[in-house]
């Protein structure tokens, strides 16, 4: 359940008039690495993708550019695909799903912004790349797919590379992690009609979720939990794949009750 579409350059250039907090965050260092699984000439592509794909855009947060740094993107893409690992774009994984681009990784670490104590919830494993890039932050990261093989996929490269700090689970992400709950920041990264009651439940106060959320239109969203409730910003438009499970029979079941006016 991963982004499918970069971002629009009009996008992009409507969110750096309105960065993420990453001057709010602190520079703070990266967590100690996991296993290395490197080479020189990927070692050398990672710091070509910060420079010219995530630093040129926008992105500031230190320990995002750390985190985005050292983790080897090419060892959780498909054996087709290591060698586009860290190029400008999507890659297919299969199922359907896509690993997002470095770009769109990089966005959602910088908005969610977990500090080293945080505790994370990722909706979407997917490849399990962008949990590894939470691990790096973060002291506990939970992700959900709901696509059993790509789950087992992701739970095994993790374990390889030694992410021993990731929690994966197969199964519908819509309503979390409760036993888990509650976290400082949530990433989804499959776009629900509306925004899942469970997961805003389950954050913190002061915790993030971030979130794109619509149909044929969507937005990139970010909400914060208060004392009082819920303080919600939109970041720029976007194209993630649809929200599978629970997501797609609710919103089937909004569209049937509007046909009948019993909304």
């Amino acid at each position: 359940m991963i982004a499918l579409v970069v971002v629009a350059a009009t996008a992009v250039a409507c969110d750096r008039r309105s960065p993420p907090r990453s001057g709010d965050r602190g520079s703070g260092d990266a967590r100690p690495a996991a296993t290395p699984v490197a080479t020189d000439w990927a070692a050398a592509a990672r710091e070509r993708m910060v420079a010219d794909q995530l630093v040129a855009r926008g992105v500031r947060n230190p320990r995002v550019l750390a985190a985005m740094r050292e983790v080897p993107r090419h060892e959780f893409a498909p054996a087709g695909g290591r060698d586009h690992a860290y190029e400008d774009h999507p890659i297919p994984i299969g199922y359907d799903q896509t690993m997002s681009q470095p770009y769109i990784v990089a966005v959602l670490a910088e908005l969610a912004a977990p500090e080293p104590d945080d505790k994370v919830l990722e909706v979407g494993t997917g490849s399990g790349y962008t949990a590894a890039v939470l691990s790096r932050m973060a002291a506990r990261v939970y992700t959900i797919e709901i696509v059993a093989p790509l789950a087992e996929r992701a739970a095994a490269t993790l374990a390889r590379l030694g992410y021993d700090n990731v929690d994966v689970r197969s199964g519908d992400g819509y309503g979390g992690w409760p036993e888990a709950a509650p976290f400082d920041a949530i990433i989804v990264t499959a776009a629900p009609r509306d925004v899942p009651k469970p997961l805003l439940e389950q954050l913190a106060v002061g915790g993030r979720l971030v979130v794109p959320v619509g149909d044929a239109y969507q937005e990139l969203r970010v909400i914060t939990r208060t004392e009082d409730g819920f303080d919600q910003r939109t970041v720029f438009p976007v194209r993630f794949v649809p929200m599978q499970g629970r997501a797609a029979g609710a919103a089937a079941g909004e569209m049937r009750d509007g046909a009948t006016g019993e909304r």
